[in-house]
């Protein structure tokens, strides 16, 4: 179910990068996936098979060890910040991936990262159909992708989870192109740390829907690269800018969250 075969300079950072935390003991990286079949994409104990990028670092180098794994729980911690300074995180898994159902399970903990934005409290999520980290710019903020937001809610209002934003790209809904950055879905509001379970049922260039604890929240289609976007328009070739698939990362943008689940089930073609 790849896209493509994955780089071998991603595949060495997935398989390497963390060996030295993770020791002898390592948990060993999935490489068969089954259609029809969930498959766990976090082993519970390390970050194998996951490679780390942040503005302004390399890919590979997981700053101020933000993405670690504690108590079988993946983990987005700012405990060894001082304060944020537009430096995103995007933990992409070292393949790329085209019909599949994903699942996460998350919860937002704690508090936000002082001088972190306003927009990013409790903000995280998981970037599908997204570009090869290894051409990503060191200073780029987001993956050309489509962003599945996770949200919290605060004290009051209304405030969905489960929405798509699309950095670097635009897709189809209800037969209109959409071309804002983010568009909410239909869900209810999660407040405090309760756990929320997302599943997006991804059929490459055909529907996508989004569920929220097993619920259908939003429906669309057809995910294109933005041609005037200065991350997604240098990624069309040949004027392909149609997206079957890619990879996956999940989100640090200034509050702790944690991961309990991330699972993929490949659909047949």
């Amino acid at each position: 179910m790849t896209a493509r075969h994955a780089p071998t300079r991603l595949v060495a950072l997935a398989l390497g990068c963390f060996a030295l935390a993770s020791g002898p003991a390592s948990a060993q990286v999935p490489t068969e996936f089954e259609p029809g079949k969930w498959t766990s994409l976090f082993n519970g104990k390390d970050l194998e098979g996951w490679i780390p990028k942040f503005v302004s670092s390399p890919l590979g180098e997981n700053y101020r060890d933000t993405f670690r794994v504690e108590d079988g729980v993946l983990k987005v911690s700012y405990d060894r910040w001082d304060e944020f300074r537009g430096e995103f995180g995007h933990l992409f898994f070292y393949r790329p991936f085209t019909k599949y159902k994903l699942r996460v399970e998350y919860r937002f903990v704690g508090e936000q990262c002082k001088k972190g934005p306003g927009w990013a409290f409790r903000n995280s999520g998981a970037m599908l159909y997204s570009q090869d980290p290894t051409t990503m710019r060191k200073d780029q903020d987001f993956p050309a992708s489509l962003e599945i937001q996770f949200l919290g809610g605060g004290e009051t209002g209304k405030r969905p989870t489960a929405n798509v934003c699309s950095p670097g790209t635009v897709f189809t809904m209800d037969g209109k192109l959409i071309t804002q950055h983010c568009t909410d879905s239909k869900s209810g509001t999660f407040r405090g740390d309760q756990w929320v379970t997302v599943e997006v049922e991804c059929h490459g260039f055909g529907p996508i829907k989004n569920y929220v604890n097993g619920q259908l929240v939003m429906e669309y289609e057809k995910p294109q690269l933005d041609a005037n976007d200065p991350d997604g328009g240098p990624l069309i070739k040949d004027g392909r800018r149609d997206l079957a698939g890619g990879w996956i990362a999940l989100q640090a943008e200034s509050h702790p969250v944690e991961f309990r689940k991330v699972e993929i089930m490949p659909l047949a073609d």
